[in-house]
């Protein structure tokens, strides 16, 4: 049994999943549905590990691979509100998103040195800000767009896709999207009754005189216990997180003298501590992308995936140029519970079909 089968689900079996492939590859070429806004659901696309890639030969240009699968995920989502989910992904219809989140690895380059990746970083960032504007995307113009950074953005929290995040940051802030850390890598905001907080790669600190963490978590462990506190306090508010970094494989006991910490991409005694500042709040979901696969399941701060606990939602790749197939998660909250869907495409965003699967989660 998958993990994610814990979760509330209804599942089609494989076989009608397969017979139904055809019929559910939805042509990017039809025309949408007009989006309706509902005011009373609050939706949003969670994306992940688009990784825009730059021409080795030509820096100034994203490779061929990585500008049709970018630009076909746009259109994609363009096209998505207001139509029809079929009914085995759980029916209705695609509301007017209130944003999109992205879960990192954004660019390809991030984590690697010299002047040639140098100069890609630049043209990759700069293909991703066209694309998405922190106010919206083409054809959603009213769609705010908020993202965290991964691996491949900079793993030591610095670089020029650092930078961007930060600028990017505090420009929401200046237009009331936002509250952002004083490193302006974090920010936190609300859509509705939920509170929303982007955190980063991982959560956690660098204690001084303690093992160095593999990524950095730019003191986002910090920024997570302020933010909650004054933001959602006692209030029982929905609060929805967002990281890169998956849990579970890293969930072990906290030890700052294992060496084989120095290898884990999310140091195990950051884990706990984030696992103990979410306990007195009302976690709706724990969003996160990097392992270029869709999973769904429960959290307990171990490396057990079990049937209690938080609920985690591990987005597949977006637009990754190395692959056909690609995924993203639609949301939809109300006020006691959250419906999660997945659209995916086996031929890079040429036509989308919705997985014959529904999460439907309390919190």
């Amino acid at each position: 049994m998958r993990s994610e089968d814990n979760i509330s689900a209804s599942v089609l079996p494989r076989r009608e999943f397969l017979a139904l492939g055809a019929g559910l590859a939805f042509s990017l070429r039809q025309p949408s549905l007009a989006a309706q806004a509902d005011s009373s659901r609050t939706g949003f696309f969670l994306i992940g590990d688009t990784h825009y890639l730059a021409n080795e030969q030509q820096t100034d240009e994203l490779d061929s691979r990585s500008r049709l699968v970018t630009s076909a995920l746009i259109n994609t989502l363009n096209r998505l509100p207001g139509t029809v989910i079929p009914e085995v992904a759980g029916g209705g219809t695609v509301a007017k998103p209130n944003g999109i989140l992205h879960a990192g690895d954004i660019i390809d380059s991030g984590d690697k040195n010299g002047k040639m990746h140098k100069q890609m970083q630049e043209t990759e960032w700069k293909a991703y800000c066209d694309d998405f504007d922190i106010q919206g995307i083409v054809g959603l113009p009213d769609c705010p767009v908020y993202e965290v950074h991964g691996n491949h953005d900079g793993p030591q929290a610095v670089g020029y896709a650092m930078d961007g995040i930060a600028e990017r940051n505090r420009a929401r802030v200046k237009k009331g999207l936002g509250n952002t850390s004083a490193n302006g890598l974090m920010l936190s905001w609300d859509w509705g009754d939920v509170h929303f907080v982007n955190l980063g790669i991982v959560v956690g600190q660098q204690p001084a005189g303690k093992q160095k963490r593999r990524y950095a978590p730019a003191d986002s462990l910090d920024f997570l216990v302020e933010d909650l506190r004054a933001n959602v306090g006692s209030s029982g508010r929905p609060v929805i997180l967002t990281h890169h970094i998956d849990l579970a494989r890293y969930s072990v006991a906290c030890s700052e003298d294992d060496p084989d910490n120095r290898n884990r991409e999310w140091h195990p005694c950051d884990l706990q501590a984030f696992y103990k500042t979410l306990a007195p709040y009302r976690v709706a979901g724990l969003l996160h992308g990097h392992t270029h696969v869709r999973d769904v399941y429960k959290w307990q701060g171990t490396n057990k995936k079990g049937a209690e606990g938080l609920n985690v939602f591990n987005v597949d790749n977006s637009s990754h140029f190395k692959s056909d197939a690609q995924a993203f998660l639609y949301f939809e909250l109300e006020k006691d519970h959250m419906l999660v869907r997945e659209c995916s495409t086996k031929d890079a965003w040429k036509t989308y079909f919705w997985t014959p699967q529904v999460w439907k989660t309390s919190f």
